[in-house]
């Protein structure tokens, strides 16, 4: 056991020693991400069609591999069940590029209807199972459902914002968590050699 930890805390020293190095990058992506995620916020109209088509594109791009992997691996038993999910995502990904408007609707609905479904299931395994720190999750649960049920409330008016509200508060906090790992590594002090 004390070679596996000793090998354990020679890795952490080492990965934490190339994050010390490159603290100013890890800080440049962060304030990057909060300047795009604060530009997200304040445009989420636009940030909502760019995420649709952009998922589009992707569904595309996939869709085109996939059929492709079918034809080059013709005789696996999996043959067929690769070139119809590749068929689908094309066709999905054509439908998301050409209506982008429509694709967000259908998303924003989606998206009420799982944070209602989670924010009870979170609620009721709080109440149910009082586990250390339920109430937290009580209150994630609580607040998860009222979400929820905001995006509903507003659907279909609120859908054209909704998606792209959400990357860009996304964006804002992965852009803060990486600023502040940036300035607790370059504290950190260098490892002897």
């Amino acid at each position: 056991m004390p070679l596996i930890s000793e090998h354990l805390s020679n890795v952490v020293a080492y990965e934490l020693e190339g994050l010390r190095k490159n603290w100013g990058w890890l800080l440049v992506l962060g304030i990057l991400l909060v300047v795009v995620g604060l530009m997200a916020i304040g445009s989420a109209f636009v940030a909502t069609l760019t995420t649709i088509l952009v998922l589009g594109i992707l569904f595309l791009v996939g869709g085109v591999v996939e059929i492709a992997n079918s034809f080059w691996a013709h005789c696996w038993r999996g043959f067929w069940l690769h070139l119809l999910s590749g068929i689908l995502y094309v066709v999905l990904g054509f439908l998301l590029v050409q209506h982008p408007v429509a694709a967000a609707t259908g998303f924003t609905l989606v998206l009420a209807a799982g944070f209602m479904i989670g924010g009870l299931f979170r609620i009721i395994s709080a109440l149910v199972d009082h586990f250390h720190g339920w109430g937290w999750v009580l209150l994630n649960g609580i607040v998860t459902l009222v979400l929820g049920i905001l995006i509903w409330r507003g659907w279909p008016e609120s859908s054209l914002k909704i998606i792209g509200l959400f990357v860009g508060i996304d964006m804002l906090f992965a852009g803060w968590s990486w600023i502040m790992m940036a300035l607790a590594v370059r504290s950190v002090p260098a490892q002897p050699s």
